[in-house]
Formats: structure tokens, sequence, C-alpha cells
């Protein structure tokens, strides 16, 4: 089962990708965590993604492209795609090299998802957080390690990132319905595991 995971930035896509990884036995993978990390190692193709992402645009197409399929080539069995495509090109180029069985669009208001963004802390293991349930903790309940919170994650930034999405990559999801492979979670104000519930629903009955 390749699946494409889509929902705008703050809908919880990192957050049930890690559910959905380990429940279906699927390979994560993530554009941005790719691009983060090229970032800290300091790598040209770093820098370049870096100038993007501080202005909330997006990294080139070409340069996403390549990335993904490389990536691609190394995974064994199903598959989950987070953070790409990005928009109707990329959805393209992706039909080009992979066979997506599934796109999984995570809805949410988008009046939450500023709050949401804002208030996210990450951990290096790969755990998500909102300061509103941490009780002012700064260590990950999973690793113990401390917390921190992404440069792109302020006010400025995350507006920018919201109109980009709904400009560029929100059309993906009638690309998708073209295809008959769309299934949407309504996740309005739920809890993850409330959402993840719903996920499960519609993967299960899917991969029957």
């Amino acid at each position: 089962m390749n699946i494409v995971l889509l929902g705008a930035p703050g809908a919880g896509k990192g957050t049930q990708a890690v559910k959905i990884e380990e429940k279906f036995f699927l390979t994560h993978i993530s554009t941005g965590d790719m691009f983060r990390a090229n970032i800290k190692d300091g790598t040209e193709i770093g820098k370049l993604a870096k100038t993007y992402i501080d202005a909330g645009k997006l990294v080139p197409d070409g340069v996403t492209c390549e990335i993904v399929k490389e990536s691609l080539k190394k995974v064994k069995g199903g598959y989950l795609l987070d953070g790409f495509p990005r928009n109707l090109f990329q959805a393209e180029e992706l039909d080009k090299f992979a066979n997506i069985d599934l796109c999984l669009n995570l809805e949410v208001d988008t009046s939450l998802l500023l709050d949401r963004i804002c208030g996210r802390r990450m951990c290096h293991c790969g755990a998500t957080y909102h300061v509103s349930t941490l009780g002012g903790k700064t260590t990950c309940e999973r690793c113990g390690k401390p917390l921190y919170q992404r440069e792109d994650d302020n006010p400025q930034t995350v507006k920018a990132r919201l109109a980009t999405y709904e400009d560029q990559t929100a059309p993906l999801k009638n690309y998708y319905l073209a295809e008959n492979k769309l299934a949407t979670v309504d996740c309005g104000a739920k809890s993850p595991d409330e959402v993840f519930k719903m996920v499960c629903a519609v993967l299960e009955k899917f991969n029957k």
C-alpha cells in the first residue's frame, strides 16, 4: 500500500504518519525531514532549501522530485509520502516513477491551524506536542530529550505557508478524486487519537 498523506500545515500529518507507519508497517518518507537534515548539515541543497522555507515558499519542484525519486529506490514494501507531492506538477511527476494507491487527506478548518502550528513543539525522535497539553514540560515524554520549536513555526511564516497551500497544494484533492484515489478524514478539533481511529477505519477498509 503506497499512500500520499495530504493536509494543510498543522493538520497533524506528522503525528498521524508516525502512527500509520507503526500500525501498517509502511516506510514514512517526509520531504520536510529530508530538507531539515540538509539544512542542519549545511549542505548546498540545504542552504538553497532554507531560503525558500524561511520565506514560507516551496522548495523548487526539480530538487524535491529528485530527492523523493532517489528515496523511493531504497524502499522495500509500502510507503507513506508526507509532504509530497505539493502541487499538480509534482503529482504528475510522481505518477511517472511511483504507483500511488491512495491519497489520505486530513481536513482541518484553517481557523484552527495558526494556533496549532505556533504552539507546536517537536522532538528529534519524531514526537510532536502542543504547549497547551505539555503543562510547562520542556522534554519529550517518549525519549526525554529537550523539545524545540521549528524556526518557521511563527505567525508570519505560517500565514504565508497556509496561503501557499491553498493556492498550490489543495487542488491535489481534485486530482486524486478524479483518479478515484481520494479519502478525506474530517479532523476538526478532534484529538490525535480520535483522528487516528478514523484514519484506521479508512485504511483498513481500503486494504481489504
